[in-house]
């Protein structure tokens, strides 16, 4: 190399530094500050703690945030980073937390709202614990989050469904979602880990915040409450939340979910969507593997995972949101492998008589029924005495699912069978 051609290339390098330092949020008061300066440009936060009071507000094409810092949210009455209207932002390698004593939270760790493009990549969302997902995405296009760690983001609630006229009732609950997203469409959600090691379910700590109770009732029962538990003032159901959650049928659309690896949940993943895949995933010890319904159609679940879930490992179904225009089906579940059912930590709540492969008939009356679900090459596997009655349970009935295709699958019988009826060729 010439002497020339090594001076230009060192002055590139001399510029390329010297315009990394200008970007740095250590030259600027705070990070929004270095954000409002800097338009349309990626700032770098270097290692080291950054305590903040309000939220920081990302806007404009471009804009974004990397680096090794820790951005801590010293209130928890704000969310820690705002996203809204952007094109091509980017979040990346961060640490976002909350201090001891504000961890508890209603608002998230990221909310991204109406961006294009957005890409969350290798971000840790630690203690952000609340109803809202430590990562949410709304009315957004073609976003990715990819390679994220969100851990511990459940807390003690009240859900309250006293204003719906389906439900009529609140209860003590544990709450919580990791990754959130709802009315967006072409999301990739790869490669990330959903992990709750805070709030386990435990009968001690069912006891200590009477998990489960109810601390409301409407003077009506709701519509599609049963009887028993509207009686008792009691239910079951205290778990509540995701550890992803992809939400707003009709509108959301085209989801990818692969190869993340969600732990202790209490719903795995949650579907109210259409077109989606979910592929290579592991989801362990959550009392629900997944659930798609409320008009979910054509999703492809294939090549995962699912260990010591409780309830069910994979379960389809129509619910109060689905109607003539939004029914459910369409759908495909393929090459998965379900073991060691009913040994999660939630066994004690729900007991054996449960199913891994769970095919519903609605929860309305005019809910139009699950149709056209192809079922092969699936595995229920069962070391020793099986802790569930059957591996499939498919009802029957005027709304019972319709056109389902069983083939090739193996299935260890539970403790009454393989399943509940012979199962459609």
């Amino acid at each position: 190399m010439s002497l020339s051609a090594m001076r230009f290339l060192l002055t590139c390098l001399l510029l390329a530094n010297a315009s990394a330092a200008e970007l740095s949020v250590t030259a600027y008061p705070s990070i929004q500050e270095a954000l409002n300066d800097n338009p349309g440009r990626l700032i770098f936060v270097p290692a080291g703690d950054y305590p903040i009071t309000e939220k920081i507000r990302i806007r404009g094409s471009g804009s974004g945030l990397y680096g090794p810092g820790r951005i801590i949210q010293q209130s928890d009455t704000q969310p820690i980073i705002e996203i809204e209207n952007t094109m091509g932002a980017e979040i990346r390698d961060l640490t976002l937390t909350r201090p001891e004593g504000k961890m508890e939270t209603r608002n998230e760790g990221i909310i991204a709202i109406q961006c294009r493009d957005l890409v969350i990549e290798n971000v840790r969302v630690i203690d952000n614990r609340g109803p809202a997902g430590a990562i949410t995405l709304r009315e957004s296009q073609n976003c990715r989050i990819s390679r994220c760690l969100v851990r511990n983001y459940m807390r003690v609630s009240i859900d309250d469904r006293t204003r719906s006229p389906e439900w009529g009732y609140a209860f003590n609950c544990t709450d919580g979602t990791g990754i959130s997203i709802s009315y967006s469409t072409g999301t990739l959600i790869e490669g990330n880990r959903i992990i709750e090691q805070n709030l386990r379910p435990t009968p001690e700590v069912k006891a200590k915040h009477k998990l489960g109770d109810f601390v409301k009732k409407n003077p009506t029962k709701g519509t599609i409450m049963n009887q028993k538990t509207w009686d008792a003032g009691y239910t079951d159901n205290w778990q509540q939340g995701s550890g992803l959650i992809v939400t707003a049928s009709q509108v959301s659309d085209l989801t990818r979910i692969l190869g993340n690896h969600i732990e202790n949940a209490a719903q795995g993943i949650d579907l109210h969507s259409d077109h989606v895949i979910v592929a290579n995933n592991i989801i362990t010890n959550s009392f629900m593997g997944m659930k798609a319904m409320h008009g979910s159609r054509n999703v492809l679940i294939t090549g995962n995972q699912w260990i010591k879930n409780c309830l069910w490992a994979i379960g389809l179904m129509p619910g109060a949101a689905a109607h003539a225009e939004n029914a459910d089906g369409g759908s495909i579940i393929a090459n998965n492998i379900i073991s060691d059912f009913g040994h999660g930590d939630a066994y004690w709540i729900w007991g054996a008589e449960r199913s891994p492969f769970k095919f519903d008939t609605g929860q309305q009356a005019d809910d139009p029924p699950l149709t056209d679900v192809i079922v092969t090459g699936n595995m229920v596997q069962s070391v020793g005495t099986p802790r569930y009655k059957y591996a499939v349970i498919l009802p029957g009935g005027p709304n019972a699912p319709r056109g389902m295709h069983f083939s090739n699958n193996l299935f260890h019988a539970g403790t009454a069978g393989v399943a509940n009826r012979d199962l459609p060729k």
